[in-house]
């Protein structure tokens, strides 16, 4: 049991990862990106195409994953997302699917429809064993690597969000940007930033997550359920929001596919209709302006 809830922390930082790209754009800069899971997808593919095309080593391809994709972000933003920032969220979520359809498509036209993998380093395919019997502990080096990151960039982003200038900026800019304007606040170069920090986490994760989750051009839509249910259980008023929301979805689920694997995510679905039964808005919000 103690083996099963150490891979559920695990899995549920992997999907904190995964899902804290899109929990920045729809708290901090109210728009809801849909094609989130595509930049994350396109992370692994830069990991894949990086690690087995050009020899590159794994250490290196996680940063390299998380630039390419927050450049890629910027580019987007600078020439597509900007024109749907106020318009209404049906009006985001038609034009964020429909990129994601488009990358899908692309993809799988370039990359191939097959699912693929990468070899990681000796020193990440190890496996620690404490304890025997119903007490025993199982944690897998990967794993513990995947919440190591998971930690620190919890603590980097807490900090650059609550201690920072240009943490302060953004929530000012979120709260009302014309005001923020006014007062010399460069509030296009600041959800610029934002969406491009948010497009970087997003391949990142998709980085981290090819050697649990696999990856194929199916991804985004693989995952994608998953991503909003971390924001709309945890809220995305804040970094421990999702965080918590991740950990209990990658618990229940792993718990829920070994114990009762014919029902797949029933459990994840059932958890999440009772938490959002009890917490409309969330397990963490907090009252403020958006944008």
């Amino acid at each position: 049991m103690l083996t099963l809830l150490f891979d559920g922390i695990a899995y549920g930082m992997l999907l904190f990862v995964l899902s804290l790209g899109l929990a920045v754009t729809m708290g901090l800069m109210n728009f809801v990106n849909l094609a989130h899971g595509a930049f994350a997808m396109a992370g692994g593919y830069v990991l894949v195409v990086l690690m087995r095309g050009y020899g590159w080593p794994f250490l290196a391809c996680l940063p390299a994953a998380f630039a390419v994709t927050a450049l890629l972000g910027a580019v987007l933003e600078r020439t597509l997302y900007r024109r749907m920032y106020g318009k209404p969220h049906l009006d985001q979520v038609l034009f964020s699917i429909g990129l994601t359809f488009m990358a899908v498509a692309a993809v799988d036209y370039v990359m191939g429809s097959s699912q693929v993998n990468v070899q990681t380093p000796e020193w990440l395919r190890g496996r620690f064993e404490f304890g025997s019997g119903a007490l025993s502990l199982g944690m897998g080096a990967y794993r513990l690597f995947i919440i190591a990151v998971c930690v620190a960039l919890t603590l980097g982003l807490q900090t650059l969000l609550n201690r920072t200038r240009f943490g302060s900026r953004l929530r000012a800019a979120v709260d009302d940007p014309r005001v923020a304007a006014g007062l010399g606040i460069p509030v296009n170069r600041v959800f610029l930033l934002t969406f491009a920090a948010g497009s970087g986490l997003a391949g990142l994760g998709g980085a981290l997550g090819v050697d649990i989750l696999g990856l194929d051009p199916g991804f985004p839509f693989k995952f994608m359920v998953y991503f909003l249910i971390v924001c709309a259980v945890g809220g995305t008023s804040s970094i421990t929001g999702p965080l918590v929301a991740a950990l209990l979805l990658g618990i229940a689920d792993v718990f829920g596919k070994y114990y009762l694997p014919k029902l797949g995510a029933f459990i994840v679905y059932v958890l999440m209709i009772a938490i959002l039964l009890w917490r409309p808005q969330g397990l963490f919000t907090r009252s403020g302006g958006g944008r």
